[in-house]
């Protein structure tokens, strides 16, 4: 729930110029009821849009309004606590913003602040926007649990992509806060090789490219909201035909998850022939959670590095593919799909990668070799799939609910081809349905032709060489249609 309360508010310094108390808010959208600050309009009304710079609060807590008339200075009074170092950022370093704000009984109420020019009494260290990735990361973060004391080490900020060292300085000091405190540390010592003199270039390049990829990613909480039910099974309808006891665990997972608002212990592991929709299945589960997803081929991984990165005193020197995997994904919440996870313990004489792999899905956090940090993982919610769960080690296996897929019936491959494979390729083809027509009994023979196999791949291809057949029928014999029997199909496919 926001937390909003102005009858609690705290003083925020011990300076006696200063005239602001802070408050707390959770609030992620503000508004005049709701604002970011609040500015005194005793002695005049302000403009629902007004320009101006707020002033160096070691000097006043003000904002001084540019108006056609003149400049007023104006005390501000009230500021939300996730915003106190945004504020003296930009006082000190003179930035020109517009205020968007209304007039109200306890002052004017601030709910948007942009920045307004580029040149002249101040610009800012980054590109276009930077301004603007710091205040919707701050309202993406949560109420401090301590107020901010004024001193330099107060920070907090939002998503672009910061590369530059001014900044990723400017960020740290205005933004910080919205990073776990490990990495908050972690950060200040990176930036301090990435300026110092007395160290290589090549540590100090390393130690900015570090601070880039960390910078850019936004570290959330494990809270997760409701997700509905019904739309979580209309969209495994829409990914898998049948499969109901495997839809039913995994919408027994979702109510889990509602009932908790945080992941389940353990992830999924999806087990089944090849061709069953382990993938798919995988893909749908990110999409119901509404994360983004990223997935590790443990079949062509043979070397634990590759998962943990190598370390900085190695000249070509990088992060791992999982350190990689949050960079891509720009937040630490996301959905790792590992695939072929019984392919996992084939390593070559360098360590197991399997190993690594465990402390991933442990939630306790991993550490990258390059980056030289510990990473939270508890919002990563890892789901595997495997052709043959007896080739898992059991430490991999006990870190998974596990799920078998079995292969599809006769019927239900019927059932696929017809009323899914097909028209989505017909679809794909630009065909009409009554230009490419599989009749009952060549139905039964393209089932027969690939009844030894597992899976729908193999029938999903029948679609395509169905298809493309008939297109090219039509095309070259100027028909208006075919019509495959159980003849035609037998040729086609010998």
């Amino acid at each position: 729930m926001p937390v909003f309360d102005f009858s609690n508010s705290k003083t925020e310094k011990k300076d006696p110029e200063c005239t602001y108390t802070t408050f707390q808010s959770n609030e992620k959208v503000p508004s005049p009821e709701k604002p970011i600050l609040i500015i005194d309009n005793k002695s005049r009304q302000w403009k629902h849009h007004s320009c101006g710079v707020f002033s160096n609060p070691n000097q006043k807590s003000s904002f001084e309004f540019k108006e056609q008339d003149g400049v007023f200075p104006a005390d501000i009074l009230k500021i939300d606590a996730r915003f106190v170092s945004l504020v003296k950022w930009l006082g000190e370093n003179h930035i020109s913003v517009r205020l968007s704000g209304q007039n109200t009984e306890d002052g004017y109420a601030i709910y948007k602040i942009r920045e307004t020019a580029f040149g002249g009494a101040g610009k800012l260290s980054a590109e276009d926007g930077f301004l603007q990735f710091m205040i919707e990361r701050l309202l993406a973060s949560n109420a401090p649990t301590e107020l901010p004391d004024g001193d330099e080490e107060d920070e907090d900020g939002d998503d672009m992509k910061l590369t530059s060292i001014q900044s990723i300085t400017d960020f740290m000091t205005c933004a910080g806060r919205t990073m776990p405190d490990n990495i908050r540390l972690w950060a200040r010592r990176n930036l301090a090789v990435a300026k110092s003199h007395e160290v290589s270039q090549e540590e100090r390049r390393h130690a900015q490219r570090a601070l880039s990829i960390m910078m850019n990613i936004q570290w959330k909480n494990n809270y997760f909201e409701s997700i509905d039910p019904v739309e979580a099974r209309r969209i495994l309808d829409e990914e898998l035909y049948g499969m109901e006891k495997v839809k039913q665990r995994i919408i027994e997972t979702i109510i889990q998850i509602n009932r908790t608002h945080t992941l389940p212990a353990y992830g999924l592991l999806l087990v089944g022939p090849a061709g069953t929709g382990k993938s798919q299945i995988a893909y749908a589960v990110a999409r119901i959670l509404k994360l983004p997803w990223t997935t590790l081929d443990m079949s062509s991984i043979n070397d634990p590095e590759q998962l943990t990165g190598s370390s900085r005193v190695y000249a070509n020197a990088k992060p791992g593919i999982i350190m990689e995997a949050f960079s891509m994904a720009g937040e630490s919440n996301l959905v790792f799909i590992i695939n072929e996870l019984d392919k996992a313990t084939n390593g070559k004489g360098n360590g197991n990668p399997a190993d690594v792999l465990l402390t991933l899905l442990d939630n306790l956090g991993f550490t990258d070799n390059y980056m030289e940090c510990m990473v939270p993982t508890v919002g990563v919610y890892p789901i595997a799939t495997a052709n043959d769960k007896a080739q898992i080690s059991a430490p991999l296996m006990s870190r998974f609910a596990v799920i078998e897929l079995p292969d599809y019936t006769a019927e239900e491959k019927k059932v696929i081809f017809s009323k899914f494979a097909l028209p989505k390729v017909l679809k794909r083809m630009s065909l009409k349905e009554e230009e490419c027509v599989v009749a009952s009994d060549g139905l039964d023979a393209v089932i027969e032709q690939f009844a030894d196999t597992t899976g729908i791949r193999d029938l999903e291809q029948a679609a395509e060489h169905i298809a493309a057949n008939a297109l090219y029928q039509i095309e070259v014999n100027h028909v208006s249609s075919v019509i495959f029997d159980a003849d035609m199909v037998k040729k086609l496919f010998e």
